[in-house]
């Protein structure tokens, strides 16, 4: 069953304002023909180059480094879906039950030294993989979970130098097996990284020890189109193109990625053509101007966004109590005026959440059932809900009884446009008689304070940023709807749920696995375990607002992918 998700942000704010978030940088680069600058938000350095990555450092830089310098076994494109032109894997068969995945690995891709990738390589992976994720490894593996790993990875073997064979433990839709398994792998070369034979615990401890060091000779050998060359630690990390990568070589000369001080250091910096690649948070949208010299776009990563309602009875003041009825969820959902929020705050971009699944990007997963919310806005009708169900006004708080819905909604702080929408809703919540306190905290401590280990600390929580579907390319919410998921943050129960979860889990036909996925997503959608806030534009640096880019760079919005989050620029171009 799927655990891991990903945060979409990192530095301890919302990502929307980030002034005075990190240190001043001292080295920057001019983007010429040879080179790419590539701004990072403050806070986010990379610091894990391995490609078997540890949970505390599963975050979008490190997987996007990753991506660039090794191949992943499956590729998945801009729609979701495998493209085995672009993978390690030239073709998958799967048995009648999906307990069982034949792998054949294709002969274009090598590595550097001239090496074929082969099976064992990929066994090799997994094995660290799974060695990673049991209870006393040294280290865990930040896909924990996804995809089953690994309790119901049974057996993975070699059969010769170009097979793999995938052995589970039960019966899975392949779907889900592919997308959220078998997408976690990026081979290494074994005959470079084992180094501790029969040991994996050893092994483990010396991948640790040098997966903050890209310098180091064992990241020499790679199959991805970029190798590592320099850096300067929270500074900036330079790759160069791989000459022996076997798909579209890169025809820039360097790529580089900078780490910025501010949004306001970075905004100079595309301003002034030190920076080709870099973002505009939605606070300067308005600003937009300018950047004379530079192209924008709005990009949507596979993700979610919302408000978290704590509906433990563990909650402060017994708020879970009344968190827990649905129909005070539903007043509550009516009483968020997404259009407006998009309208007022995010300049027109962002669309509507419904659901679980986003409409943005388009996936083939998204049921179009939802483009029409099952609670629109319409504070009127969320007050007429809550009197039916005997709560009256009482100095402006619906009461009952002994019960008050009033409580504190805590959120991410650092963002004013953060803060402008939290207040809207405030307003519009005490419009139904709901009374709202809100409190601000650093992204890392709100994140962290809004969790079902200790309940007791909070009632409603709010970073703004949204959790993505990293590794859990097959949306089936087991990791934040089921009882057990490590990211069900609200508390949510329901044996419902749980059994439609567990049905997209399932082989079938095409017709029937669709039909889960429909009807759990439907369920979800309606039976409100989080309130659904508006999705918005963010991209490759996670940043919530636009990707911006210099004029003279070409195949920079196209060559980015929204699903994974990762950068195609060995497809990028410069010109003079």
């Amino acid at each position: 069953m799927p655990k891991r998700w990903w945060v979409a942000g990192t530095c301890g704010v919302s990502l929307l304002a980030l002034a005075g978030c990190g240190s001043t940088v001292s080295h920057t680069a001019t983007a010429s023909a040879a080179t790419v600058v590539v701004a990072e938000q403050p806070q986010s350095p990379p610091n894990w180059f391995f490609p078997v990555i540890n949970a505390p450092d599963f975050f979008a830089l490190n997987l996007q480094i990753e991506f660039l310098m090794y191949r992943p076994l499956i590729y998945l494109d801009k729609n979701n879906v495998v493209d085995y032109s672009k993978s390690l894997a030239s073709h998958i068969s799967v048995n009648a039950n999906g307990t069982r995945y034949v792998i054949t690995l294709s002969h274009k891709y090598k590595w550097s030294n001239g090496q074929p990738i082969t099976a064992k390589d990929v066994v090799f992976t997994v094995d660290l993989m799974k060695a990673a994720s049991q209870p006393n490894a040294p280290w865990v593996f930040g896909g924990l979970g996804s995809g089953g790993m690994p309790t119901d990875w049974k057996s993975v073997s070699a059969d010769g130098t170009d097979t793999v064979i995938v052995q589970l433990a039960r019966p899975a839709n392949p779907q889900w097996f592919i997308h959220n398994g078998l997408t976690q792998i990026f081979p290494v070369p074994e005959s470079v990284w084992d180094r501790y034979p029969n040991n994996m615990t050893q092994e483990l401890k010396f991948i640790e020890s040098v997966a903050n060091t890209p310098t180091s000779k064992y990241f020499d050998v790679v199959d991805g189109a970029f190798r590592f060359l320099k850096w300067q630690p929270n500074n900036y990390w330079e790759l160069v193109p791989n000459p022996h990568f076997g798909g579209h070589k890169a025809t820039i000369g360097r790529l580089l990625f900078q780490y910025e001080g501010s949004s306001s250091s970075e905004f100079a910096g595309l301003r002034n053509g030190s920076i080709s690649v870099g973002y505009l948070p939605a606070s300067m949208i308005k600003d937009r101007a300018e950047l004379s010299h530079d192209k924008f776009s709005s990009s949507y990563l596979f993700a979610m966004n919302y408000i978290v309602p704590n509906l433990s009875p563990k909650a402060p003041g017994g708020i879970g109590k009344a968190l827990s009825l649905l129909y005070v969820r539903q007043a509550l959902e009516m009483g968020i005026n997404q259009r407006g929020i998009i309208e007022t705050l995010y300049h027109g971009y962002g669309v509507p959440t419904d659901g679980p699944i986003p409409s943005k990007p388009r996936t083939p997963f998204y049921d179009a059932a939802l483009n029409r919310s099952p609670y629109p806005y319409n504070p009127k009708r969320g007050k007429l809900l809550l009197e039916a169900h005997g709560w009256k006004m009482v100095g402006g708080v619906m009461t009952k009884g002994s019960e008050k819905l009033a409580m504190t909604l805590l959120y991410a702080s650092g963002s004013l446009t953060e803060a402008n929408t939290v207040q809207l809703i405030k307003s519009d919540w005490a419009k139904e008689g709901v009374q709202i306190t809100l409190e601000q905290m650093p992204f890392d401590q709100l994140f962290a304070e809004l969790s079902q280990s200790d309940p007791t600390k909070w009632q409603m929580g709010y970073w703004g940023t949204g959790l993505e579907y990293q590794f859990n390319y097959y949306p089936t919410g087991g990791s934040m709807f089921s009882p057990t998921g490590e990211y069900n943050q609200s508390g949510y129960v329901s044996q419902r749920a749980t059994a439609l979860i567990n049905e997209t889990y399932l082989p079938g036909s095409p017709a029937q696995i669709r039909s889960r996925l429909d009807a759990y997503q439907l369920y979800i959608a309606k039976a409100l375990p989080v309130l659904w806030m508006p999705w918005l534009p963010s991209g490759y640096s996670r940043v919530i607002g636009l990707n911006v880019h210099a004029d003279n760079v070409h195949g920079t919005v196209r060559t980015y992918n929204p699903v994974t989050n990762y950068l195609y620029a060995n497809d990028w171009t410069v010109t003079q």
